[in-house]
């Protein structure tokens, strides 16, 4: 005797409450990835987007203090510290003593660096370009003014 085998039936779990792809925090990951890609493949010089964002800044703003410059380019204490060791033992930065408070120490860019920073900075301006580029002109500026208020 043959028992009729009736077909499985799909079982469908219900959707979860957290859908991972659908996080701002992993979209947002996603991205800085790709831009990070972009990044590396297009600045056209041996620098990492910390080391970069503080020649910019320094470029930007002349000598600060490395605090200042820290939050200038919201990188903490250490990070800003590793950072400017990294780019001074490069010879693109130096420190000297800050003439209104002797105890603190001013970060500037030496000659070397203010030239690296000139040179690299029409890459990044392609490699923010390129990070945007699926975007219109409308939905970029949307974007950056939305991402301003969450900063």
């Amino acid at each position: 005797m043959g028992r009729s085998v009736s077909p499985k039936r799909s079982f469908k779990p219900p959707r979860p409450s957290y859908i991972l792809d659908e996080q701002i925090g992993f979209i947002l990951r996603q991205v800085w990835q790709r831009h990070a890609t972009i990044f590396a493949r297009e600045i056209g010089i041996n620098l990492t987007p910390t080391q970069w964002a503080a020649l910019a800044k320094l470029n930007e703003t002349g000598p600060c203090s490395q605090n200042l410059l820290g939050r200038l380019t919201a990188m903490d204490v250490a990070t800003i510290k590793g950072v400017i060791d990294r780019l001074t033992a490069r010879g693109l930065t130096e420190t000297s003593p800050d003439p209104e408070d002797g105890r603190r120490l001013l970060v500037s860019l030496t000659r070397a660096g203010q030239q690296l920073a000139e040179k690299a900075a029409p890459n990044a301006l392609a490699i923010s370009r390129e990070t945007l580029a699926p975007l219109d002109a409308k939905e970029r500026e949307t974007l950056i003014a939305l991402l301003e208020k969450l900063r």
